[in-house]
């Protein structure tokens, strides 16, 4: 046979072989798999960044949603991986998640992030940057001009994103849009949030001996974009929330699950001004400490927003972390328990007031009795499972494509409301640092109860430059900048 009866013969085999696959694409999945069959192809397959803790968690909901293979596993800790190496044990497995990014990147269509706050950003927006799909645990990320730069890079890249708040998909944020918008409690200026976070220690100073890293902790890698330190005890699994260089305190912890449903009721976007102020800490009887790296045991900020086209006027917005609660309305009802007894959120308006638990969960009108006496349109799609649905519905969008989906937190909404929550810490952070007096004796806190404005535009508080220093960190050597 010639040479060019072979290359026709596999010319002709090819374009054949097409025609074939082209008319076995068009046959429905179900019909090739059977009854509940999803084709592998209709699959979003995963890589997941921390996978111990929430990060087993998130990706264990991503594969009940059937629709998930998580193929690429990364973690820092082996001890933290091993229950998600044993449950995926066809995933490969890497310790840096650059090193499975610049090999693997072919071969997946979505980052789960469940890192440490610190470290979320850098390596979400190295996904995004690959056209990656990303889901990323709250808070988005650890500092506010990171938050602005990854809502801006989920458009360019036109990537379908979440941020893990899953009270964002729960049917109690909606619920409480529709009293709102039915104007059951008139028009709401004041909001008040509360949790008896942190659980974990805070406003202690940095353990002054190293100790012996762990085996199967690979501790610089952990550290990542932070600045570099000895292992010391009691900072990994989860205490590293209380030390700024890597996490983002109380507000970080909880911000994202009781701000939300005031940001989706009100339509709230971002501040014009914060001030705050923090719990002492007293090394001895009569004085007051300070640890520059560890957040204050407890804190209050306080923030305006701007009228939207949901409200009248200004909002004020409160939050109390440690403990620090608003004081109970005069009108609910004694036997009643505050938001779910630790956190709560409260919206106090012109007509009337509405509560509820952490994740907006169990909604309430004040009095208590109004609520299952007053009945308005149900005006909002539920998202399937709720809160549990919070995962499915990300896959589900990331599969169907950028803007064909609407998600409950996707960065365009996340982005806000997480510089937010970092605008509070920003606060809470400048009113916990001391200066000495002129004269030498003792130390005042100016930046305590300082209203600090905000130039949200330029990402910069306008008077008070002490505070910029906390709108965006340097990132260590070798781990790249925003």
């Amino acid at each position: 046979m010639s040479k060019n009866i072979k290359n026709q013969s596999r010319r002709d085999f090819i374009g054949k072989a097409g025609i074939a696959l082209a008319g076995i694409s068009i046959v429905p999945r179900h019909v090739l798999g059977g009854k509940g069959f999803t084709a592998p192809s209709d699959k979003l397959v995963v890589a997941g960044v921390g996978v111990g803790g929430k990060g087993k968690s998130d990706l264990n909901s991503f594969h009940d949603s059937g629709k998930a293979d998580i193929a690429y596993l990364c973690d820092v800790d082996d001890r933290m991986a091993k229950d998600s190496r044993e449950k995926y044990p066809k995933a490969k497995y890497y310790h840096d998640w650059r090193e499975m990014f610049e090999k693997e990147s072919k071969h997946f269509d979505a980052v789960s992030v469940s890192t440490p706050d610190h470290s979320h950003a850098v390596i979400a927006m190295a996904a995004m940057q690959l056209g990656k799909h990303v889901y990323v645990q709250k808070p988005m990320t650890h500092d506010i001009y990171e938050a602005r730069k990854l809502t801006e890079a989920a458009e360019k890249y036109k990537v379908v994103t979440q941020m893990g708040n899953q009270g964002a998909s729960g049917d109690g944020v909606r619920q409480l849009r529709e009293w709102y918008d039915a104007g059951v409690i008139g028009d709401v200026h004041t909001v008040y949030t509360w949790t008896n976070r942190p659980v974990w220690p805070q406003g202690i100073p940095w353990p002054e001996k190293a100790k012996v890293i762990p085996t199967g902790l690979h501790w610089d890698l952990w550290l990542g974009t932070a600045p570099y330190k000895d292992y010391v005890d009691g900072l990994i699994p989860g205490s590293w929330r209380g030390w700024w260089d890597y996490g983002t305190g109380a507000l970080g912890d909880l911000g994202c699950h009781l701000l939300e449903a005031p940001f989706s009721v009100l339509d709230l976007k971002y501040p014009t001004d914060v001030q705050a102020t923090v719990g002492s800490v007293f090394t001895d009887f009569g004085k007051r400490g300070y640890f520059k790296d560890s957040c204050p045991p407890s804190g209050y900020a306080t923030l305006t927003f701007p009228k939207t086209s949901r409200t009248q006027g200004d909002v004020k917005l409160h939050w109390m972390d440690g403990g620090i609660k608003p004081a109970r309305p005069d009108d609910l009802e004694i036997e009643e328990i505050m938001g779910d007894g630790n956190s709560g959120i409260l919206f106090v308006g012109t007509k009337g007031k509405m509560m509820a638990s952490e994740y907006a969960a169990n909604p309430r009108l004040i009095p208590v009795s109004r609520t299952n006496e007053v009945t308005v349109p149900q005006r909002y799609e539920r998202v399937k499972g709720g809160a549990n649905g919070h995962y499915a519905q990300w896959v589900e969008g990331a599969i169907a494509g950028y803007g064909k989906a609407k998600l409950s937190a996707p960065f365009e909404l996340a982005g806000p409301l997480t510089e937010t929550i970092l605008m509070a810490n920003l606060a809470i952070r400048v009113a916990d640092i001391p200066k000495p007096r002129a004269n030498g004796k003792g130390f005042d806190y100016p930046g305590s109860n300082k209203v600090l404005r905000w130039d949200s535009a330029n990402m910069k508080i306008t008077n008070y430059d002490e505070a910029n220093e906390f709108v965006k960190r340097e990132y260590r050597a070798g781990w790249g900048s925003l």
